[in-house]
């Protein structure tokens, strides 16, 4: 028996959709439809000092305009909070998590001082200033702070998991690096996650079993997968697709309001030349 298909699409309401958006979540859709699949919509607003509610209306709208539509109730990560904390617990009891103390401004005058440090997708790898400490009194005194993000030490996690994979429709099976992103934040000190943590779990939740997205993404999917397998959760196929860039070859951003879906509305574009400017005419 072939398990169905279940693809998302998954915006932050901190801006107005552009063009990207429409191509990433037409790709989704299509995707779904193609194989008698499922379209799911998540909003993804646990960054909540980002999060405009005025933003996540505009993004029901834009897509409704778009002609999308999705499939069973809206899923949002301001609701999954308790998720999200299992996890980590799950994490931190097979002892693949420290606490660091650290700020980033300490960060960077570490790694300044340093004078070169290893490079990730993000830019220089967070240099393990906490990683010996473990979270102790005296790391907490030193960094004069009462609370700590997580991190995963990549290191331990590569070992006690072993040689990864996972499958892109685009680039085939690509070996995972644990530690591309080096001992990431997997729950920041304000919010109580991160973005890669959340995620995992949210699809797993969710059963998505193709993840849909552009390929400037392609890197995450290297930590997600530690995670993923890290947390016993199931592994779903990845399609990295190109991204919708502006006149310039650059990709689009929410401050480009000339290129987001409710500019172009306003302008007089139907939603018909909306799709087709996003790569999908009718």
């Amino acid at each position: 028996m072939i398990d169905k298909t279940v693809t998302r699409f998954a915006p932050s309401p901190t801006g107005f959709l552009h063009l990207g958006h429409a191509h990433a979540a037409l790709f989704a859709r299509r995707a779904a439809v193609a194989a008698g699949g499922t379209f799911l919509l998540r909003i993804e607003d646990i960054d909540g000092p980002r999060c405009r509610l005025a933003f996540e209306d505009a993004i029901f709208e834009d897509l409704t305009w778009l002609g999308l539509s999705w499939d069973g109730e809206v899923t949002r990560q301001s609701d999954r909070r308790a998720a999200y904390g299992a996890a980590l617990a799950q994490l931190s009891a097979a002892g693949l998590t420290y606490p660091c103390f650290c700020t980033r401004k300490e960060i960077a005058a570490e790694i300044k001082a340093a004078g070169a440090a290893p490079q990730g997708p993000d830019g220089p790898l967070y240099p393990g200033t906490c990683r010996g400490a473990r979270g102790d009194a005296r790391a907490r005194g030193e960094a004069g702070v009462s609370e700590a993000a997580l991190r995963l030490d990549c290191t331990v996690a590569g070992t006690a998991l072993g040689p990864l994979s996972f499958n892109d429709r685009v680039a085939g099976s690509i070996t995972v690096d644990p530690c591309l992103f080096g001992d990431a934040v997997v729950a920041r000190k304000d919010i109580g996650t991160s973005y890669h943590l959340a995620c995992v779990v949210d699809d797993a939740a969710q059963g998505v079993t193709l993840v849909t997205r552009g390929d400037d993404l392609l890197p995450a999917t290297h930590l997600q997968r530690v995670l993923q397998a890290a947390l016993s959760l199931p592994q779903p196929d990845y399609h990295h697709h190109g991204l919708v860039m502006d006149d310039s070859g650059h990709r689009l951003a929410k401050r480009d309001d000339a290129r987001s879906l409710r500019a172009l509305r306003a302008s007089g574009v139907s939603p018909a030349e909306a799709r087709a400017m996003a790569g999908f005419p009718d």
